[in-house]
């Protein structure tokens, strides 16, 4: 299964370098995140109908095979070796060296709960700083989900439905 991602990612990503258009561009394109038009071109997240047109207009050398494979579920996996790209290791390192005081003021702001990965927008996006120095601004807006008392009564898989 590995190797039929990475065979159908690579093909992906040589439709997106033929064109010639940034994940920027396709995003505006499709109304999409910059983010999640690199996800769906790494098979990491999947291509849902309606949105299916945009790409294939924003992609016109698209195949209809990796179309219909981009719309069925994917494997979200990483491969264990990326921490050793330094982005990849810069990234990991700023989350943790920030994540318990983020933590703190989710549970501050909110109460006891998480930010989710799953109802979650990601971006990507270019400025400049006071000192005119390019900034890379990642932007990270999840749902916040608190965490449940978890009371019997409220256990579905105990109700007694029959």
């Amino acid at each position: 299964m590995a190797e039929n991602k990475a065979s159908i990612t690579h093909q992906l990503q040589s439709v997106k370098r033929k064109c010639g258009k940034s994940y920027s561009q396709i995003a505006k394109e499709t109304g999409l995140t910059n983010v999640y038009v690199a996800q769906l071109l790494r098979r990491q997240a999947q291509l849902k109908a309606e949105t299916a047109p945009k790409l294939r207009a924003a992609l016109p050398d698209l195949p209809e095979d990796l179309i219909a494979e981009m719309m069925t579920p994917p494997l979200r996996s990483y491969d264990p070796q990326l921490i050793q790209d330094p982005t990849i290791y810069r990234l990991n390192e700023a989350v943790m060296h920030f994540g318990e005081s983020i933590k703190e003021i989710i549970n501050e702001e909110y109460g006891d709960g998480i930010m989710s990965a799953i109802d979650f927008y990601c971006s990507v996006d270019k400025v400049k700083g006071v000192d005119g120095k390019d900034r890379v601004v990642l932007t990270f807006d999840g749902k916040y989900l608190p965490h449940t008392e978890q009371k019997s009564e409220h256990m579905v898989s105990r109700l007694n439905l029959g």
